[in-house]
C-alpha cells in the first residue's frame, strides 16, 4: 500500500471513528483520546490529521452531508414528471435516513450551533438553478390545472419533515404506538410510499 492511500484509509478511520463519538456523546462530550482509541491510534497521530476537535467534528459533518447533496440534486433537476419526483425523492430520502440514522439529528445541532457551515457545503451543489428548475415545474403544473397552487418551499418542508421526523423521533413514536423495532422498520418502509401518496393527493387536482 502506498503511503498516500495508507494515510487515505487511516482518515477513513478516523471519520469513521469520530461520527461513532460524536453522534453518542455530541461534539461538547466527545473527547480526542476517546476518538483516538476508537480508531486505534494514537493521539498524537489524531492531531497530525485534524488539529483540533473542532476541524474533525465540521470535517465529519460535511462528509455526512455530502452523501446526501447529490442526492437531492439529482431528483430536483431530473426530467420526470413531479409526481414521479415525489416519489423517488421521499423513497430515496428515508431509505437514506434509515442508513444514516444519526444525520437529521446531527445537522440540526450543528446549524443550530453555526449556521453557515452549510451555505459552504451545498455552495456548489445547491445553486439557483436546481430550485428555479422546480419552480417552472409545478408553475407549469399549475398553468396546466394538473395540480392546485403551491409554494415549492412549503411542497420541499412537506416532504422532508414527514420523512425525517419519524426518525429523529423514534425513541418517542415507538413508545406512543408501542411498537417493537421490527414493527417499527416495517412502518418507516411502508412510510416511503405512504408520504409520496398523501402528498400528490393533496396538491393534485381533482
Amino acid at each position: 500500500m502506498t503511503k498516500a492511500n495508507k494515510e487515505k484509509k487511516t482518515e477513513e478511520v478516523i471519520l469513521e471513528a469520530a461520527k461513532n463519538i460524536f453522534q453518542q456523546k455530541g461534539m461538547a462530550g466527545a473527547r480526542m483520546q476517546e476518538i483516538a482509541d476508537k480508531a486505534g491510534i494514537n493521539k498524537a497521530m489524531l492531531h497530525y490529521y485534524y488539529r483540533s476537535k473542532q476541524k474533525l467534528f465540521e470535517a465529519v459533518f460535511k462528509s455526512a452531508v455530502r452523501l446526501m447533496a447529490p442526492k437531492i440534486v439529482n431528483i430536483l433537476t431530473t426530467e420526470e414528471h413531479l409526481f414521479d419526483k415525489i416519489r423517488r425523492f421521499t423513497n430515496e430520502y428515508i431509505s437514506f435516513l434509515q442508513k444514516h440514522s444519526f444525520m437529521p439529528l446531527f445537522i440540526i445541532n450543528e446549524l443550530n450551533r453555526n449556521p453557515n457551515l452549510l451555505k459552504e457545503i451545498f455552495a456548489d451543489k445547491m445553486d439557483v438553478q436546481v430550485k428555479q428548475n422546480l419552480i417552472n415545474q409545478i408553475n407549469t403544473m399549475v398553468d396546466n390545472k394538473e395540480i392546485r397552487p403551491i409554494n415549492p418551499d412549503q411542497l420541499l418542508l412537506d416532504i422532508m419533515s414527514l420523512s425525517a421526523f419519524p426518525i429523529i423521533g423514534k425513541p418517542l413514536l415507538k413508545n406512543i404506538l408501542q411498537k417493537e423495532d421490527k414493527a417499527y422498520k416495517q412502518l418507516i418502509k411502508e412510510r416511503k410510499t405512504y408520504v409520496a401518496e398523501f402528498i400528490i393527493n393533496a396538491i393534485k387536482k381533482i
